[in-house]
């Protein structure tokens, strides 16, 4: 098997993270985005999305979207479980993730799509667009500082794919885009840092 990849993506580097709080070793594979490698025939046969990162099995069977990657490798080694290992546990992960999804990711990619300079090629950008997605970026911020009062991690009491998700979708907007979270955005903070420090942060 192996996995393709961009390396300052910050979908592929969420099951980079994933995999390695698991302690999983996968060949991964290059696939430059910027010179639409995604786009080729090849690739579009295994992602008719185009997107990365895609998980390729042996048999040629291939998965795409970072987190059902990281539930394929979940399912085959449960432990440490990082979906949670009762249903609450389950129930909160899958909580959070969609709100990383909807109400993070999403917002932060209207940011990227019609306010960056390197997207301004792909689209008419809307200027209007880009800061409403920074405002609900803003938005759940707050969210997030006021459910990590006290916490040291947002689903359980310890490390969760929530947090490989969330890092690197938090690193995207802070240091890609360009929407960082408020200096009084104490707690947020504090689980930045500390999500940073970890090894797997530079996975």
């Amino acid at each position: 098997m192996k996995i393709y990849d961009y390396g300052i993506a910050p979908n592929p580097r969420r099951v980079r993270i994933f995999l390695h709080e698991k302690g999983i070793d996968v060949p991964f594979q290059t696939l430059d985005i910027l010179k639409h490698e995604g786009h080729t025939p090849e690739f579009l046969a295994k992602n008719p999305l185009g997107g990365i990162p895609v998980l390729e099995l042996d048999d040629g069977t291939c998965i795409s979207e970072s987190v059902a990657i990281c539930r394929y490798f979940e399912a085959l080694h449960p432990d440490p479980p990082l979906f949670g290992a009762t249903p609450t546990e389950i129930a909160q992960v899958d909580m959070w993730l969609r709100r990383i999804e909807i109400y993070l990711m999403s917002q932060v990619g209207l940011v990227w799509l019609h306010g960056h300079k390197a997207t301004a090629h792909l689209l008419e950008q809307k200027p209007d667009v880009a800061e409403f997605g920074r405002a609900r970026t803003h938005h759940f911020y707050s969210i997030l500082n006021t459910a990590l009062e006290g916490k040291t991690f947002l689903a359980c009491d310890r490390y969760t794919a929530v947090e490989s998700v969330a890092l690197a979708t938090l690193d995207f907007a802070v240091s890609m885009v360009g929407v960082p979270y408020k200096d009084d955005h104490i707690n947020l903070k504090s689980w930045h840092e500390m999500m940073s420090a970890r090894d797997s942060a530079g996975a």
